[in-house]
């Protein structure tokens, strides 16, 4: 094997999640043709039987229940102020006992036509795939509501959910040629789900004492129910336990050092959904993926950050340290709604008398990482994934068959034109959509998105299929639309969700496609179970959206338990790209123009490092991946510095000294303890809200939930306002 190709072996097995080696023993594989790629024919198994029904009544039950399920979880838990999100694991936990049940009270017959079987549930777990995530164009609906003070409509929000997530779908028609059939294309994220199903449906040889996985997940789901009332309603101050501010409260920098609101050094929290909130759990990532992230959080917010804060770079200290909130000169509060005229466009002669925008250093140096990660992308697939690229490309085109794609020729294959149509149809809906109720984004624009949704679409999808990484257009739609229909805030969005979700909603259903794919499930029945999951996703995120945003005062304002984070990050970006604009904002005569530099800088920075490994193969280097690197701070904000600490804290515990010391119990329960934590969680966060915050009900203040801040100077400017003239 020459240095290239080991070294790129090298690279493509950091994208190989470590569980993988030992799960390798969830399939016993006979000694026949078998798929090319050894972690796809060590995980899927090469048999079928097409027998198997599989759209049974059992499934449609448990979908749509699963699919309400996530969809409203999900979207609930997005408007709080600590945010969380409950994976699909827990659907694929969860189905598999229920079938059973199910399988076993159901009358025989057309109710129950056999043994609940592995087709079934795969089945169940990629319509909730489907469901898991929230609409982006909710937010759209969210920040006209509350900060622009529009409201087109629930048939009108309705409408743009449904086309931008079902745009996708469309495009995933086509993809599935090159993206799907191919035995090259592994979507390495399926094969965890794979060996997980296939491990769930084998008998489980249990030693003496030894729990089952579904005791376990109980007994620890009903532990954290428990615990999570503690930091979650009794006793919130362990969800941040500042205790460097706590030092001295009325230091200013001991607050913006160690306060949960800004650096947050050595601020602790012990409450789960804190932890798990904006960054998923930490116990189902690699550790070396973890490094990555911890180390570009060091970089980045710890010294980055403070020395650009400290420095009074950009009249930083005019404002907190660590906020995505926007401000004028002054280091006041910018009210855009002074500077829009009554259609919602920037008014020229408004925005010269009230003053141009500012924005936090941390929150400019965020864009500038943002930058430097998507052309570190291009890079670094250049220089580790480009033969392999090439070669898999050429394979799909020759559409090389292996005995996956053999064995999927049993089932009538959906025609080209449902895609298309659907495709067709949504276009149309979205191009109606925006010109009927005026989103201030032409017919033209809307053809814009979607065509850049298409041109990337293919080729981001070979990086993903093979890299597990998928590199983002929300900056470049931004950028695009923001030069070329400047001052119009809901265009911008718009267009933005048109463009960058269109284009991950189809590799979504692409990935769920090869997953159907490796598990033999008719593509029929694929189509219509990722469509239904999506239709109930839209619909029930809308409907709870606009729920929430009718019962709870100040919601994603002044609303302590619904303080949208992600909510206001997409407002500020609205305000930024769309209203001010990225010629105002970063060109010539901004401040903040040496930020695009970070283009070049990420372009560069995958280079030294190639060659870095070639001169030192299998050192530490070798698990340096500078774009995950660049990414380890794309959730700042909305999330703060301590939720990465306390994450990164948690997963050194599981996917370091466990998988080490421990490796039979981590690969045994670890998946498990998590979806044990979320579920539990979640439960105890829906019960508070329906038995304490529907009523006004709220806990007594005592010192362990005091009625004023601790750290009171956390989100304080280091350099104080001046006070307001005398009248």
């Amino acid at each position: 094997m020459s240095a290239e190709q080991k070294q790129e072996y090298l690279a493509e097995k950091e994208f190989i999640d470590e569980k993988f080696d030992v799960e390798r023993s969830s399939v016993i594989l006979e000694e026949e043709e078998n798929s090319p790629i050894p972690e796809v024919a060590a995980i899927v198994s090469n048999k079928d039987d097409p027998s198997l029904p599989v759209m049974t009544f059992r499934y449609w039950v448990m979908a749509v229940i699963f699919s309400l399920f996530l969809a409203f979880f999900n979207q609930f838990f997005w408007f709080r102020t600590r945010p969380m999100w409950i994976s699909p694991l827990v659907i694929q936990l969860l189905a598999y006992p229920l079938g059973k049940f199910m399988a076993r009270i159901l009358p025989s017959g057309v109710l129950n036509p056999g043994p609940f079987n592995i087709k079934e549930h795969v089945l169940v777990t990629i319509t909730a795939n489907c469901a898991a995530g929230t609409a982006y164009a909710v937010d759209i609906t969210v920040i006209q509501k509350v900060f622009y003070k529009q409201d087109f409509g629930f048939l009108a929000n309705f409408l743009l959910i449904n086309c931008t997530q079902m745009l996708g779908f469309g495009m995933a028609g086509v993809l599935r040629r090159y993206l799907v059939y191919p035995a090259a294309m592994i979507w390495p994220a399926n094969l965890v789900q794979v060996a997980l199903i296939n491990t769930l449906h084998k008998d489980e040889d249990l030693q003496p004492g030894q729990w089952s996985r579904y005791k376990f997940f109980m007994v620890a789901t009903g532990a954290m129910f428990v615990y999570a009332w503690i930091p979650g309603f009794i006793f919130p101050l362990l969800a941040s336990i500042a205790w460097v501010c706590w030092i001295n409260p009325n230091s200013l920098l001991l607050s913006q050092i160690g306060g949960a609101g800004g650096l947050g050094v050595g601020a602790i929290s012990l409450d789960w959904n804190t932890i798990v909130g904006f960054l998923g759990s930490p116990l189902i990532i690699p550790w070396w993926a973890q490094v990555n992230i911890g180390i570009g959080f060091f970089l980045i917010a710890w010294v980055m950050v403070p020395i650009a804060y400290y420095t009074n770079l950009w009249d930083a200290q005019k404002f907190p340290i660590l906020t995505a909130k926007l401000f004028k000169v002054d280091g006041t509060r910018y009210q855009t709604l002074a500077i829009l005229d009554k259609d919602k466009l920037l008014d020229e002669a408004k925005y010269a008398e009230y003053g141009p925008l500012r924005i936090s250093t941390f929150f400019a140096l965020t864009y500038g990482v943002g930058f430097a990660g998507l052309s570190s992308m291009v890079t670094h697939t250049w220089l580790y994934h480009r033969h392999k690229l090439l070669a898999q490309w050429k394979q799909s085109r020759e559409h090389s068959e292996d005995i996956h794609h053999k064995l999927m020729q049993a089932y009538p294959e959906v025609p080209d034109w449902w895609y298309g149509a659907l495709f067709i149809f949504m276009s149309i809906v979205a191009v109606v959509t925006c010109e009927i109720w005026d989103y201030k984004l032409p017919w033209w624009g809307v053809l814009l998105a979607i065509a850049m949704a298409v041109f990337f679409a293919l080729p981001v999808g070979l990086i993903q299929a093979v890299t597990n990484q998928q590199p983002g257009l929300n900056i470049i739609t931004e950028y695009v639309i923001g030069y070329m229909l400047p001052g119009r805030a809901i265009a911008n969005v718009t267009f933005k969700t048109l463009g960058y979700i269109s284009m991950a909603q189809a590799l979504t259903f692409t990935a769920d496609l090869k997953l159907g794919h490796y598990m033999k499930i008719p593509p029929r029945a694929m189509f219509w179970a990722q469509l239904l999951g999506t239709f109930i996703a839209g619909l029930t995120n809308l409907i709870t959206a606009n729920w929430l945003l009718k019962t709870q005062e100040g919601v994603c304002e002044d609303n302590k338990q619904f303080g949208c984070p992600s909510a206001n990050t997409f407002y500020s970006a609205s305000v930024i790209w769309g209203v001010i604009a990225p010629d105002r904002m970063f060109g010539p005569s901004s401040i903040y123009n040496a930020v695009n530099y970070f283009f070049v800088l990420g372009f560069l920075l995958p280079i030294p490092f190639y060659y870095l490994k070639k001169f030192w193969p299998n050192s530490a280097l070798e698990f340096i991946h500078i774009p995950v690197l660049l990414a380890a701070t794309g959730m700042m904000p909305p999330a703060q510095a301590y939720n990465y600490t306390n994450w990164l804290a948690v997963g050194f515990i599981f996917q370091f000294f466990a998988r080490r010391y421990h490796p039979d119990w981590h690969l045994r329960y670890t998946y498990i303890l998590s979806a044990a934590f979320d579920s539990g969680t979640a439960f105890m966060v829906l019960l508070s809200f329906l038995i304490f915050t529907l009523r006004d009900i709220d806990m007594p203040y005592w010192w362990g939930n005091p009625e004023d801040p601790m750290c009171p100077l956390e989100y304080a400017p280091y350099i104080p306002l001046a006070p307001p003239p005398a009248a």
